[in-house]
């Protein structure tokens, strides 16, 4: 008996190769366009694609190479041509050319760049594995291309092996180490001293520091205008990546860097300083996870067009051989010129990628001495075409009034980070409601967005019918099980018959179901997806809130004149947002940020921020309202962060998922009892306003749970003592909020590890990773511990 029919078996015998070989082209193809899209976007179904493609292509590839050296060891079959076998043994180093991958993707994630030597290993044995299957079919005519074509996988994969090396965190870090420096000579200084003291010459050291920074020419110097051209733009992002690339390796940099970066940020308008960022991300990005930063190599250019041309080469010579259609099988032929075809389109897309990088443009026209300087016709052009990339904004009505502000809206292609502000509320996702979105009306495409809402709706009533179900079978088993235990007791027969089928039927079967579901869910966390997708908001960045958070910062850094007051400016969390206001009722708030812990704190003031939310709001002025939106904003992002990206959190996270259940589980009881079903969220927060907080809850509950559901209550009363500051313009409950708000992202961003602002880009980009870069250039990072410098000694032979 045959496992697999033959005629099914006859087939596979004759495709397998041929299967492989398209499928591994596929692949590339996939990536090459695929991969630049995921710094634009967090979907998961696109990191799905891209997760498959990317390890498929190499296992394809591999497993294709192998099959064809097996091939090579078999007798012709009657039905193939004489010299067929010779032809396979061309596509051999075509997929070692595969091997190497698109410039596009190197690595998927940051941690791949660490397994270069593996990748190393790998060119050597897929070499020898080509050079052994093209050995076997000797003596081929087909020796010239496949030659070439060797010549072309080889270069391709040492670029991809080399691109990973250079990414590998330890070698990027040898790589920006400056020379060791020992300091000022000081035993040649103490030895001319000691003889100078034998001989009794009067002398004495004189010491001469560093020049202070107003006594030094700036380096680098904003051009005297309004707006800073896209050029511009790219070219000062590329001197800043340059230095602060040393961020993602934790070194540290001196005053001069410090100097010349803040004195630069605080002259750019909040645009300005937001695509510098933006340029600054993207190259960091690029040399991390692309090829792009070796092949703007003298080395990687000229290994680039040496591999195009040998396959270009390699092409030709096959497209004049005589008599293929005679020597070889007819579908092979076509097959190979499918590989050469689509290989040689996909390099040509390469080079124009290439061509159009922020990378090019960079390097080509480097950044002038005199920002002044007449601009050349070259210049015109770049500045044309990095005009298509930039960040795009539209009008967005207000909460109140007929007045507007702009959000973030690039076309997706044209992006370099998704530009989204995801969102979390906590009050929503304990009702299971859908928490809407302030700026739907102009962000999404009306019809998308009802197909959108549709099916999550029709999802989340899937689901919520489920639960039901299983509540329901779970109470019917409990009573089921209640009574055959009682008429068990009661008659012995029943004990010895029903009782046991009860157990393995209805009682064992569903919990066998029941544990395997948890254990699925514990492996590919379904519940924390499915949560996403139902309770998850997105908003894109207003402008109005980035420039707020940048004169947040700003203001801040003129502080920051030594490393310890930066640290201790960026270790705010809170306190000093809330000093600064110099209101009297400050006080009863600054024990809600000094003596809790960080992830308390964050949640207790998302919920504090949301019952103030939820609170009708008739007065706002235009300020106001902005504060108000912002606010909401960035406490659902906030805990987007501290609930869905544990990883972003990790270093400042302390215990804030236990804190989460509890206050979840405390919050839910709180809505059955009260029954609060109809998902309505302004109902809940009132119901929860209305508690009596005369007595902390500490001193009711004790503090083995670790719920804060009452604590934000009670910060939500102190805070609408403030009132909205709308009568008097001065700083109302909602920008005392904003600001609180601002110190909390800051300190999340500024205690973040680098390396997970870097693999973040791989994902989308975050808003956390913009302020992480734009807190390194106002000073306020712990990396600049360099504060003075050299001091320069002298010997003086004299009395003066």
């Amino acid at each position: 008996m045959h496992v697999i029919p033959p005629p099914i078996k006859k087939i596979l015998d004759k495709w397998n190769i041929r299967g492989l070989v398209i499928l591994s082209l596929l692949f590339q193809t996939f990536l090459i366009f695929l991969a630049p899209l995921r710094k634009r976007t967090s979907k998961k179904f696109l990191a799905a694609v891209i997760w498959t493609s990317y390890l498929l292509a190499d296992w394809t590839a591999n497993y294709a190479v192998s099959q064809i050296t097996k091939n090579q060891g078999k007798e012709v079959k009657p039905d193939d041509p004489p010299k067929n076998k010779k032809l396979l043994a061309l596509w051999a180093p075509f997929l070692l050319l595969h091997l190497g991958g698109p410039d596009t993707i190197t690595a998927l994630a940051l941690e791949d760049n660490a397994l270069w030597a593996r990748h190393l290993f790998g060119l050597i044995s897929q070499a020898l594995a080509g050079v052994y299957a093209v050995v076997q079919s000797l003596e081929n005519a087909l020796w010239p291309p496949i030659t070439l074509l060797f010549v072309t996988g080889v270069l391709k994969y040492i670029e991809r092996t080399r691109a990973l090396y250079t990414a590998s965190l330890d070698k990027f870090k040898d790589k920006m180490l400056d020379p060791p420096d020992s300091g000022p000579n000081y035993a040649k200084l103490m030895e001319e001293y000691d003889s100078r003291l034998k001989s009794n010459l009067p002398m004495k050291i004189v010491l001469t520091g560093e020049p202070d920074k107003h006594e030094r020419p700036p380096t680098l110097v904003r051009p005297d205008r309004d707006h800073l051209t896209d050029l511009e733009i790219i070219q000062y992002g590329f001197r800043f990546f340059n230095i602060f690339k040393g961020l993602v390796v934790d070194l540290i940099f001196s005053f001069h860097e410090r100097d010349e970066s803040r004195d630069f940020f605080n002259k750019l308008e909040p645009e300005e300083a937001l695509r510098i960022i933006e340029s600054e991300l993207s190259f960091l990005y690029e040399s991390m996870y692309t090829k792009t930063a070796i092949l703007h190599t003298k080395l990687g250019t000229l290994s680039r067009f040496i591999a195009f041309g040998s396959l270009l080469s390699a092409f030709f010579v096959f497209h004049r051989k005589p008599s293929k259609e005679t020597d070889f099988h007819g579908a092979d032929v076509v097959i190979t010129y499918t590989l050469f075809i689509v290989g040689i389109a996909l390099d040509l897309v390469s080079m124009v990628i290439f061509l159009l990088s922020d990378w090019t443009f960079a390097e080509w026209r480097k950044l002038k001495n005199d920002p002044e300087e007449n601009k050349s016709p070259i210049d015109g052009l770049l500045n044309w075409l990095l005009w298509f990339r930039r960040p795009q904004w539209k009008k967005h009505p207000k909460c109140k009034g007929d007045r507007t502000h702009e959000v973030l809206t690039t076309p997706f292609l044209l992006r370099r980070w998704s530009g989204t502000i995801y969102g979390f509320n906590f009050i929503g996702y304990c009702l299971k409601a859908k928490v809407s979105r302030i700026h739907q009306k102009t962000t999404y495409n009306v019809l998308r967005k009802l197909a959108w809402e549709s099916v999550v709706s029709m999802f989340d009533y899937v689901i919520r019918r489920i639960q039901m179900l299983s509540g329901s079978i779970k109470d019917g088993n409990r009573s089921i099980g209640i009574a055959i235990r009682r008429w068990s007791k009661k008659k012995q027969m029943m004990y010895y018959t029903v009782y046991p089928l009860y157990l393995v039927f209805f009682s064992g079967i569903p919990w066998v179901f029941g544990e395997l579901w948890g254990y699925i869910d514990r492996i590919f966390s379904v519940k924390a997806h499915l949560d996403e997708i139902r309770f998850l908001s997105r908003e894109p960045l207003p402008k109005n809130q980035w420039k707020f958070i940048f004169y947040e910062l700003k203001n801040k850094s003129e502080l920051a004149e030594t490393p310890e007051m930066a640290k201790k400016v960026s270790s705010a969390r809170g306190e000093w947002a809330l000093r600064d206001t110099k209101m009297t009722e400050i006080e009863t708030l600054l024990r809600y940020v000094e003596n809790v812990d960080y992830d308390q704190s964050l949640l207790l003031w998302h919920i504090a921020t949301e019952l103030c939310f939820q609170e009708e709001e008739k007065n706002l002025s235009g300020e106001s309202c902005d504060d108000r939106e912002f606010s909401k904003i960035m406490s659902d992002y906030m805990m987007y962060l501290l609930i869905m990206q544990p990883k972003l959190m990790s270093e400042v996270a302390g215990i804030g998922t236990i804190r989460f259940r509890d206050t979840l589980a405390e919050a839910q009881r709180f809505f059955k009892g009260r029954h609060i079903k109809n998902r309505d969220m302004k109902q809940a927060s009132e119901t929860i306003i209305s508690v009596n907080n005369d007595i902390e809850p500490v001193n009711v509950k004790g503090d083995r749970s670790k719920s804060v559901l009452f604590d934000a209550s009670m910060l939500a009363k102190e805070l609408m003592k403030l009132g909205d500051g709308s009568r008097n313009h001065g700083d109302g409950k909602w920008r005392v909020l904003s600001k609180v708000w601002v110190e909390l992202l800051s300190y999340a961003a500024s205690h973040c590890k680098a390396t997970e602002h870097v693999a973040q880009l791989s994902r989308g980009g975050e808003l956390l990773n913009f302020v992480w870069l734009l807190m390194a250039h106002f000073g306020l990072a712990d990396q600049f511990q360099i504060n003075e410098g050299d001091a320069r000694a002298k010997l003086v032979v004299g009395d003066s």
